[in-house]
């Protein structure tokens, strides 16, 4: 079975989407066309998504189109394309190293994205710009602070000397008032921004988040 997260899915009239399929050989990319959308698929799933210019008036497409999860580029006869800014485009025609370019930077730009961005419970983490991130407030973090919090994170429960281990690379019978001195800080930034005593929690069996 193929994985769709590795497909880019196209999506426009059957001459367009002939035109792709006959280029598919030459793509640095797979590739996979449709004809008629509908509500069965996922496009979450697929790596990427090309829509041709000529769907984007369709009722079907207006909620993908707004959705920041799914990475999309318009290709476009027109010399204009309004009210998509944030969509990346190519204007056609266009060669297939023009394709392949445009295609696997903005593959690669939404995949770095992605890893840089982590959900923890009701906050975003952001690990690209450094901050935490909640309804409409955000908190600046350094590098140690985002390290602790992915690692808390993932750990059901871990020690203050695994702490010092994974993350100071420190021995395991190292100070662990580093540890203490981190958390006792970002517990009070975290405290202090969203009003949050209970972000990080600490029991017998070690810390969480």
């Amino acid at each position: 079975m193929v994985d769709k997260k590795n497909i880019i899915l196209a999506f426009g009239n059957k001459e367009f989407n002939n035109s792709l399929t006959e280029l598919k050989n030459h793509f640095s990319f797979n590739l996979d066309t449709i004809n008629d959308l509908n509500d069965t698929i996922d496009f979450e799933h697929y790596k990427g998504l090309i829509i041709h210019e000529d769907a984007l008036n369709l009722m079907s497409l207006k909620k993908t189109l707004k959705n920041k999860n799914i990475n999309k580029i318009i290709f476009h006869n027109s010399k204009n394309i309004k009210g998509f800014e944030e969509i990346e485009k190519l204007q056609l025609p266009a060669s297939v190293d023009q394709i392949n370019k445009v295609v696997v930077n903005n593959t690669v730009k939404k995949e770095f994205k992605i890893n840089s961005s982590l959900k923890i419970n009701n906050y975003q983490l952001d690990k690209n710009l450094r901050r935490l991130n909640k309804n409409n407030l955000s908190l600046e973090l350094t590098e140690k602070e985002i390290e602790l919090i992915e690692l808390l994170y993932k750990e059901q429960f871990i020690k203050k000397n695994q702490i010092l281990s994974k993350i100071w690379k420190y021995s395991k019978d190292a100070d662990t008032h580093t540890v203490e001195t981190h958390i006792y800080r970002l517990r009070k930034k975290i405290k202090e921004v969203f009003n949050d005593e209970v972000f990080i929690k600490s029991e017998k069996k070690g810390y969480t988040i």
